[in-house]
């Protein structure tokens, strides 16, 4: 009988899983973790990063551009609690991330003993957080535990699960064998309901798909496209959705649309979204009866109001709808479609400054480029018409919002494929949450096209204060970096772009050439966004033309 240690029979696990890479931080709780991966670097590459929370927001770009899983690793107490901004973020966005937590001697867990990174309840916190979260109390465990973290990870919903290893499991011994793969169990449709969802559509004069991020999850774009064009209805992305059909399709229009089709939609499928607002309400539908699909049951419960409530995989639930809708007959509604798209543009008039900046991204990526946004202004509008051509290729927060996740997000997209082209946008408020892995990117030679807007400002925050506070301004102004100087420090080139034109030019150089950059954009005030994300928003007022444009004279 081989006896192996805990630790390596973690990374042994982590290898019959498919792993292939961890983004982490060694620390002496994890010393035999860390050794055992060492030797095992032929196998799994290690990433290590700057601040654990970084390792997170890494993992989830790796996971989402590749729906593969993503494995973080950080010390217990103040690293778990660090990396817990990407959990949150992964959790809302759907995110196949697995964190394997340190904690402290097992024989000391919960004694309030003041051990070193102790946590009164580590365990219950990463349970709040996450989908499941096992605790190893032996080495003979972590073989079963790893085999069920990830057979969390690959049935129903995909949602972030921990596994928490002292560091006295990881140094013993044991003769248990590593559990082989643990194949994907997706939830299958019942029969019933396909039939039932089939003759209501069917039934249907002007049907409308709605789509969230479990199309994507699910590899379930080819089923869409299949059913969106046997029935001749428009399907709208949200923010997690997008790319779940190419933008370019004549059905693909932007979540905004809702506003202009709704009056005359009659049936609304919505397909593995939470189809809910932001305020926590059932979409608006004008009255128009709702089937919902999706592979979590608590989102086909209220506050949504359905005609049909279908549990399944977004997959596996389209491929059997379309199957049993077959060929169709349906009027051609080529002009509704050109009224709506008019009425869209006529709207997205409205952030024009921001389009013109997201126009020269698009031009520049390729079709498979990978378009990660942040909560900044640009990223604002990108979440309302960033037109996404294939799956996998524009990652953004969730609903949770987090503030300074993209840029280090970014590093794990192009982690996950270097080949790949990646554009990571970001606010000069956000950037400094995980600046400090400009290091990483130095380090490891990960080429994304890092951009900065850059005005001196909480941007979102000041326009509040002047909006609705009178200009009382609170800790919304910003000691920002020189950022030329910044990239030069850790030995990245950087360019500066004032204008949308000099971005695409610098863009369309940049990308093809795989290396890592940081892009200088200095900005001024942007048209506010939000009367387009949300419903109800009142219309702003607009600003002066070229507020958005910082002359280089007013720089120097």
């Amino acid at each position: 009988m081989t006896e192996r240690t805990g630790g390596e029979l973690l990374a042994e696990g982590l290898i019959q899983q498919g792993v292939t890479r961890v983004f982490g931080i060694p620390g002496v709780q994890l010393d035999d973790a860390a050794d055992a991966l060492y030797a095992r670097a032929d196998r799994i590459a290690f990433t290590c990063a700057r601040n654990e929370q970084a390792t997170t927001y890494m993992a989830d770009g790796y996971a989402r551009s590749t729906g593969e899983v993503g494995v973080a690793m950080v010390v217990p107490g103040p690293g778990v609690l660090n990396a817990l901004s990407g959990v949150a973020t992964g959790y809302s966005a759907n995110s196949p991330m697995l964190l394997i937590a340190g904690q402290i001697d097992s024989r000391a867990i919960g004694k309030g003993l003041g051990a070193l990174h102790e946590l009164p309840d580590q365990t219950g916190i990463l349970r709040s957080l996450t989908k499941w979260t096992g605790s190893a109390r032996s080495a003979d465990e972590v073989p079963g535990l790893v085999a069920e973290a990830f057979r969390q990870l690959r049935t129903g919903r995909p949602r972030p699960v921990a596994l928490e290893v002292p560091p006295d499991v990881l140094a013993s011994l044991s003769g248990r064998e590593p559990i082989g793969r643990v194949g994907d169990a997706p939830t299958a449709p019942d029969e019933q309901q396909i039939r039932e969802a089939a003759r209501l559509l069917r039934s249907a004069r002007r049907p409308l798909i709605v789509v969230g991020g479990g199309v994507i999850a699910s590899d379930a774009s080819t089923a869409l496209r299949e059913v969106a064009e046997a029935l001749e209805a428009p399907v709208l992305m949200t923010e997690n959705g997008r790319g779940a059909l190419d933008a370019r399709h004549r059905l693909a229009f932007d979540a905004l649309a809702l506003r202009a089709f709704r009056s005359g939609v009659d049936l609304v499928l919505a397909i593995g979204t939470r189809f809910v607002t932001t305020f926590g309400s059932q979409v608006d539908t004008a009255g128009a009866p709702v089937i919902l699909m999706n592979a979590e049951p608590a989102d086909l419960a209220g506050p949504r109001a359905s005609e049909l409530a279908l549990l399944s995989d977004a997959r596996l639930g389209l491929e059997a709808l379309a199957a049993e809708l077959g060929t169709l007959q349906r009027e051609d509604r080529s002009a509704e479609f050109a009224g709506v798209r008019a009425w869209l543009t006529e709207q997205f008039e409205d952030i024009a400054p921001q389009r013109q900046y997201l126009g020269a991204i698009r031009s520049a990526l390729p079709d498979d480029g990978v378009f990660v946004s942040e909560f900044t202004q640009v990223g604002y509008a990108a979440s309302a018409c960033y037109p996404a051509y294939q799956p996998r290729t524009y990652i953004g927060p969730g609903y949770q919002g987090t503030l300074g996740y993209g840029f280090a997000t970014a590093l794990g997209v192009k982690a996950a494929d270097p080949g790949r082209a990646v554009v990571s946008v970001n606010g000069d408020g956000g950037f400094a949450w995980t600046m400090q892995e400009l290091s990483t990117m130095r380090r490891y030679g990960l080429g994304v096209a890092t951009i900065v807007f850059h005005d001196g400002f909480y941007g979102n925050v000041r326009r509040i204060q002047k909006n609705r506070y009178g200009a009382r301004y609170f800790s919304s102004d910003l000691t920002n970096p020189d950022y030329p100087a910044l990239a030069a420090a850790f030995g990245i080139a950087s360019v500066t772009a004032r204008t949308p034109e000099q971005l695409a030019g610098v863009l369309a150089e940049v990308v093809p050439s795989g290396d890592p950059v940081l892009i200088d954009v200095p900005v001024g005030e942007f048209p506010s966004p939000w009367h387009l994300i949300h419903e109800g928003v009142p219309r702003p007022a607009p600003l002066q033309a070229d507020a958005h444009l910082v002359p280089e004279e007013a720089r120097a």
